[in-house]
């Protein structure tokens, strides 16, 4: 008689705890650790690629022209300021003289004095040269003795000697006054080519030395993009490829170009290849050097071969590939991938065939035993 409330309460607790484990269990099986984990799916599609690259560049100018004195001196003046636009043979400043002018009037008097010591020299020499023929006919005639006509053809051979000196020092006065005027012509500051003033590094009545740089100039044409491209995915450039180049500073107007060259020398460190991509027609007003451009190549389409989207690729067990599910079982398949499209797509040369059905997104990490559950969106993912 005492047992039916003990056993009574036993089975009330029962009653009470059986529901509890079953809701346990259940909510653990639906949203705990041993829930599926929910993932969405992408089918593999057979299409053809555009395949394109993608890089950061810089705006850089193949001709650059850094004028200054060939000697050290000090900036008499400048012409030209940042921004302007020069001329081929435009003077665009000039270097202070000091005393080149005082010497190159000396010299002028010096060479002067020269021509008349020349034109003296060869006078006399013309006279010994007279003297000298008149005395060998009176010495055949036998009128003069053989010893004045030896004095005679010395007097000529100093003649010859002294002209020869006079014509030296003529050549040497003309030679250190040439020197000196094209010392004074490169007091100026003269522009190569036609370009546009990029950096005025000095101001008049500052002292430079030799060789350093007063004025930079530019070719405006010259511009081009130095811009870098992930070595993993820089198969297929090549020059003279179709590119579309955006300015930092005028985003989303794309300007046409083409790939220049490819540089032989990749950067080891940052893993990229390097090219010069440069503009179809030089874009107005000029962007400045250095400014940052987004630059995309267009590579040779691809004819049509299964492709999945670049977000499906994981990485296990140092391999690459994609977990493929079929006929309710959850693998990883290791893939060989060809070329990628800017809108995400990338190539399967071999691992899967057309429709197949690989895990896209997933909302934690999933393995060959995770219980998954296919859901048409994961939180944020697109």
């Amino acid at each position: 008689m005492r047992r039916l409330p003990l056993q009574g309460r036993t089975l009330a607790l029962l009653a009470f705890i059986v529901p509890l484990l079953a809701l346990f269990v259940f909510v653990g099986l639906r949203s705990g650790p041993l829930a599926p984990v929910a993932v969405t799916l992408a089918t593999v599609q057979s299409r053809a690629l555009a395949p394109a690259l993608f890089g950061i560049g810089t705006v850089e100018a193949r001709y650059t022209y850094r004028i200054g004195p060939t000697a050290a001196g000090r900036v008499e003046r400048l012409d030209v300021d940042v921004g302007d636009r020069v001329d081929a043979g435009q003077v665009l400043g000039a270097m202070d003289p000091v005393d080149l002018d005082d010497r190159v009037r000396a010299l002028d008097s010096a060479f002067k004095r020269a021509g008349a010591t020349l034109r003296e020299a060869e006078a006399r020499q013309a006279y010994a040269q007279a003297q000298a023929r008149r005395y060998e006919k009176l010495l055949l005639a036998r009128s003069i003795s053989e010893e004045t006509v030896t004095t005679k053809r010395q007097e000529l051979q100093i003649a010859d000697a002294v002209l020869s000196a006079a014509r030296e020092e003529v050549d040497r006065a003309r030679a250190e006054r040439e020197a000196l005027i094209a010392q004074r012509r490169d007091m100026r500051l003269v522009a190569p080519v036609d370009g546009v003033v990029v950096l005025r590094d000095v101001e008049p009545g500052s002292t430079v030395v030799a060789g350093q740089a007063v004025v930079e100039l530019i070719d405006p044409a010259s511009l081009w993009i130095n811009v870098r491209f992930d070595q993993l995915s820089a198969a297929g450039l090549a020059t003279a490829l179709p590119a579309r180049i955006v300015l930092r500073s005028r985003d989303g107007e794309a300007l046409a170009g083409r790939v220049f060259r490819i540089e032989p020398k990749a950067d080891a460190v940052t893993e990229e290849t390097l090219a010069k991509v440069v503009f179809e027609t030089v874009p107005r007003p000029l962007p400045p050097v250095g400014e940052l451009a987004e630059v995309t190549v267009d590579l040779p389409g691809l004819p049509a071969a299964p492709v999945i989207p670049n977000a499906a690729i994981r990485r296990e067990g140092g391999k690459t590939g994609a977990w493929r599910i079929g006929d309710g079982e959850l693998r990883f398949v290791p893939l060989v991938l060809g070329a990628t499209d800017l809108d995400g797509l990338i190539q399967v040369r071999e691992g899967l065939a057309d429709g197949d059905r690989v895990v896209l997104y997933s909302e934690k990490a999933i393995t060959a035993r995770s219980r998954v559950r296919v859901v048409e969106r994961i939180g944020g993912a697109p």
